[in-house]
Parts: structure tokens; sequence; C-alpha cells
């Protein structure tokens, strides 16, 4: 990612109900490629900053809700797996 395309980027822009998690962790995994590069200046390296904060917390409402949805599939408990042995080993 050059210069331009970050400061260019949706880095003042909220992320978008629709974004996958894939799609965020990718933009995610971009903006901090770019910023440990180091060629960035400052301005374009704090609204990268900014945007990979809203990206991160994003992710992680995305997980939660996940997580939400298996324990509800899973009645409330996660359950150990269990060895075909039969002797309940994990």
């Amino acid at each position: 990612m050059t210069k331009k395309q970050v400061s260019e980027n949706d880095s003042a822009v909220p992320v978008k109900a629709g974004l996958s998690f894939e799609a965020a962790m990718a933009e995610l995994t971009a903006l901090v490629a770019s910023m440990e590069a180091g060629e960035l200046p400052l301005e374009a390296s704090v609204s990268a900053y900014q945007r990979g904060s809203e990206l991160i917390k994003y992710c992680a409402a995305q997980l939660d809700k996940v997580e939400q949805q298996v324990k509800v599939l899973e009645a409330g408990m996660l359950k150990p797996f269990a060895s075909d042995n039969g002797d309940g080993a994990v």
C-alpha cells in the first residue's frame, strides 16, 4: 500500500456493518504492514492507526457475537471433545 493509498483509504470512514471479519482482518493486516514499513508520513500514520483501532473493535465485536451464537447452540455449555476410545480422555 502506498502513502497515497493509505491517506485516501477509508481511514476516516467507520467500519461498515456488512464488512466480513476476513475482509476487516485483511485490511488491518495491510495497515499494519504499511505502518511497520515506516514510510508513511505522520498524518497518514495517525489515520492508519485510527482505522486499525476501529477494525480491531469491529473484529472483537464479531468474535463476541459468534461466541454468543456458539453458546446458544450448545445450550450455554461448551463441552470438551471426547476421544474415540471411549475413556473420555481429551
